[in-house]
């Protein structure tokens, strides 16, 4: 058990305020030298973890999301999504979730749906008589779309790490997205009945024809994305070069993007790209160690003797990544404990897309849950709203959430029937 000092070190680091990057190579080469473990391979491993194809569309996909929040994409596909569905009770509620359900498609990131979106839609919807506290709950419930539905910045960071094919990942994530925000309109229905939230007029056909012009090119992007992928045109990697030269001619086309921004857009993108190949090359290191250490086949071993069952294991898991998710930034958490998690998934039996869909989904779930959600950082700032009340508007959200991740994790075919159809 000598294994366990690793993490000993890397929570005192990150108790500390030590970036969890280099909590985690901290951590690793003081583990290193106390059990006399050579550094060579670990360096090696780590320099050459960067270099993926697949990470590449990481950065690409970056780029877009950013791309379009400035180039007002976002507040075309929030104006449309208003024209569908703001005549329901709670309209610009449900505009919120249908809103993230489209501009998913195109950036592939939670913080980037809350940081792009959030600001447009928290903003009409308290100008249109909905309290701060609950514009920016929906909007935070809503962000985690964002991760599931495709593309998807986490689940290229899951294929890099399983082996599990990027597109069948990307197939897996339709149907838990749409289910999560059929469950998430439910709640705001309900919630309208029962604060009298307002709902806009029934668009007339002409205002409907010209909102449908302005967001028609926006909404093809994922579109043309997910036909791209699944028709074998572009890898997943090769889409997200597409989805940014797409992201740029869309700006200038409609004259919504400043050229003069376009370089400091570019530098914003490599920033974050760098921050997370810097969390890749860490966790290789911390990975290097996990695996000398046979920590996956420990943890498996102990899983074992007292889980029986696929879903016991299933059920381990969820609580596993609730707790985790709540805690840590999700990429440094993918990179942590995906690695040991899922050989134990897979011994038990566990498809592997339907670990990975779990697994994401709940791990995303703890980018807005208290006490260091992202996200709920992201839109106190943005609502200008007291962070207890946000989390309190929270909680019909996280009930909703509950549900999915309860049906994701007992109803395997949610996230395998997409893949099979498409894939075989």
């Amino acid at each position: 058990m000598d294994f366990l000092w690793l993490f000993v070190f890397l929570i005192a680091f990150m108790a500390l305020g030590v970036p969890v990057a280099i909590s985690m190579l901290m951590a690793s080469f003081i583990y290193m030298q106390m059990f006399d473990i050579s550094f060579y391979s670990a360096v090696i491993q780590s320099v050459a973890a960067p270099m993926s194809q697949t990470l590449l569309a990481v950065g690409f996909f970056i780029l877009a999301g950013n791309l379009m929040n400035l180039g007002g994409v976002t507040r075309r596909i929030f104006t449309f999504a208003q024209d569908v569905v703001g005549w329901i009770p709670g309209g610009l509620g449900h505009a919120n979730v249908l809103a993230s359900v489209i501009f998913a498609g195109m950036s592939g990131s939670a913080t980037a749906d809350a940081a792009g979106l959030g600001k447009i839609e928290v903003k009409a919807m308290t100008q249109n008589g909905y309290d701060k506290e609950f514009s920016a709950a929906i909007t935070g419930a809503s962000s985690v779309l964002g991760p599931i539905i495709p593309p998807s910045v986490p689940m290229i960071l899951m294929a890099t790490l399983t082996g599990v094919s990027t597109g069948r990942l990307f197939a897996a994530g339709i149907l838990p997205g749409i289910t999560c925000a059929l469950i998430l309109m439910i709640i705001v229905f309900l919630l309208a009945l029962k604060n009298g939230y307002p709902r806009t007029p029934f668009p007339t056909a002409r205002l409907f024809w010209v909102d449908l012009k302005m967001a028609f090119l926006p909404m093809m992007t994922p579109v043309l994305m997910r036909l791209s992928i699944y028709s074998g045109v572009f890898t997943p990697s090769e889409v997200a070069v597409f989805a940014g030269m797409y992201a740029i001619c869309l700006g200038l086309i409609t004259h919504e993007l400043p050229l003069r921004q376009i370089p400091h857009i570019f530098r914003e993108s490599a920033q974050l790209l760098c921050n997370i190949l810097f969390i890749v090359v860490a966790a290789k290191v911390f990975g290097y160690v996990l695996t000398l250490e046979r920590v996956p086949n420990i943890i498996t071993e102990m899983m074992m003797s007292f889980v029986s069952s696929p879903t016991g294991c299933m059920i381990v898991i969820v609580i596993i990544m609730l707790i985790v998710g709540c805690i840590m930034d999700g990429t440094a958490a993918i990179f942590i404990v995906a690695p040991i998690l899922y050989p134990v998934a897979t011994s038990f039996g566990i498809d592997p897309i339907h670990f990975c869909m779990v697994f994401v989904f709940t791990l995303m779930v703890g980018v807005v849950t208290p006490p260091f959600g992202m996200v709920l950082f992201i839109l106190q700032k943005v609502a200008k709203v007291d962070f207890g009340k946000l989390c309190k508007a929270m909680i019909p959200f996280f009930a909703g959430l509950g549900i999915v991740i309860l049906l994701l994790a007992f109803v395997p075919q949610l996230s395998t029937l997409m893949p099979a159809i498409m894939y075989g």
